[in-house]
């Protein structure tokens, strides 16, 4: 809200309303001893317009896309956000509602719900979706507690060219799910199937990033053959705007499809909040975590939706629960759902053929300069990595001294590349301001 009154009228109204005549009374069941009775050790309050003023130079302490030219990915990217998804979103029935236990008073948000499920379903070729989860590194762990259920076995293969920052929450999560975490080393970029094969025996579960977190694509459809063959969920991480370009998990044999939906509707927003996409065939329908909405009939026979699927502690014995989050990103994942819905099949298409041709652009740029990338005989699709001569932490800082983020150090989560840059290059970059990271780096690094 743009504005709370917060006068003494309105507090003792509302003491009023509950049946109190002040404060001490309506918290006088709590015993004196542990009232806290001085002054607080707060700044002193400040008016409307200076506040206004501090938050003003608070945010501009930060740096953003619109400041500052950015290459930097890793997971969360710098993708078109169109109009129409905050117009959508700023509708008072879908900003302020609450969780729709009332199917009566929620059709619209259990609507919007549905039509995200068929949206991501659609887009992974996966027969049932939940809601969302809450990013893409939770519903990693969501599917490890699947699998276990479903195959009686705890161990977790996960590929290392998964994003380091969901293999570290599985591995978080592990300790209580009772599951053992083994990774898979990548040759030259990418996993090899026989390798994975080898881990995969009595796994659980088989995890793998396509395309991956280093921009390569993956032998995908090796990969899931390997995991199924000994028995164990196969499990893909995809980039949603990847998926008008590449095939799609389920067409390649894949039991769930999980990702992180930032890059499909949704802003940087400082790495967050956004949203989790969890989808899966049929067989594990009783086991997605969180919520399912369905579709019905109502007693006029009209078209109606209900939360069809509840497996969270609140609703089951925690025992059969499959997850311990109280909620869905519904607000996050309707933005991907009004995005998706604005580019269609087609325009989801030409947004990773922007995406591709320019990341090939600026490979082409970069080597012409005398950079040279790693994992140079290797298919990318927006992101890729280059050698830079010297630290890449180092490079990345007086880059950005010259209003360049050049992109993501990857000496931070892979030995050995301490010289390694991570770059990402989206449909909102021109072949201008790709021009402008090359004569930087060749700045920073000379």
């Amino acid at each position: 809200m743009g504005y709370l009154a917060l006068t003494d009228r309105d507090c003792d109204e509302m003491l009023a309303a509950i049946g109190v005549s002040s404060v001490d009374e309506l918290f006088e069941q709590i015993p004196a001893g542990v009232r806290f009775r001085g002054p607080l050790d707060v700044e002193p309050e400040l008016t409307e317009q200076e506040i206004t003023a501090l938050f003003e130079r608070l945010a501009a302490r930060n740096s953003h896309t619109g400041v500052e030219l950015s290459f930097l990915g890793a997971g969360i990217y710098d993708h078109y956000v169109p109009a129409v998804v905050d117009a959508v979103l700023s509708r008072g029935e879908f900003l302020t509602a609450y969780t729709p236990y009332q199917p009566e008073m929620s059709q619209g948000t259990l609507q919007a719900i549905f039509e995200y499920q068929t949206a991501i379903c659609e887009l992974t070729r996966m027969d049932v979706s939940n809601a969302s989860g809450y990013d893409g590194c939770t519903v990693a762990a969501d599917a490890c507690y699947i699998a276990k259920f479903a195959t009686g076995r705890t161990k977790v293969v996960l590929a290392e060219t998964l994003n380091p920052m969901v293999r570290q929450v599985v591995k978080t999560y592990a300790p209580g799910f009772g599951l053992q975490v083994v990774e898979v080393p990548h040759r030259d970029g990418v996993i090899d199937p026989a390798d994975l094969a080898a881990a995969a025996v009595d796994a659980a579960i088989v995890i793998f990033q396509q395309p991956n977190y280093f921009g390569v694509l993956e032998d995908a459809p090796a990969l899931a053959a390997a995991a199924n063959a000994a028995g164990a969920l196969s499990v893909a991480h995809v980039d949603p705007l990847s998926l008008g370009l590449l095939e799609a998990p389920g067409a390649y044999g894949c039991s769930l499809a999980i990702g992180e939906g930032q890059a499909a509707g949704n802003f940087q927003s400082y790495g967050g909040p956004h949203y989790g996409f969890l989808a899966s065939r049929t067989d594990f329908i009783r086991r997605l975590p969180g919520r399912i909405v369905g579709e019905t009939l109502d007693a006029a026979n009209e078209r109606g939706y209900v939360l069809t699927l509840q497996t969270r502690e609140q609703h089951i014995r925690r025992e059969k629960a499959t997850s311990n989050m109280t909620t869905n990103q519904t607000l996050l994942a309707l933005a991907g759902l009004v995005y998706l819905s604005w580019l269609g099949p087609q325009g989801l298409r030409e947004v990773g053929e922007a995406c591709t041709a320019l990341a090939a652009y600026a490979k082409s740029e970069l080597r012409a300069a005398g950079f040279v990338e790693l994992f140079a005989n290797k298919t990318t699709f927006k992101e890729f990595a280059i050698r830079v001569g010297r630290p890449a932490g180092e490079v990345v800082k007086a880059a950005r001294e010259r209003g360049v983020h050049p992109g993501y150090a990857l000496a931070r989560d892979y030995k050995g590349l301490d010289d390694a840059l991570l770059i990402a290059v989206t449909e909102k970059r021109t072949p201008a301001e790709i021009d402008r990271l090359v004569e930087v780096l060749r700045e920073v690094t000379s």
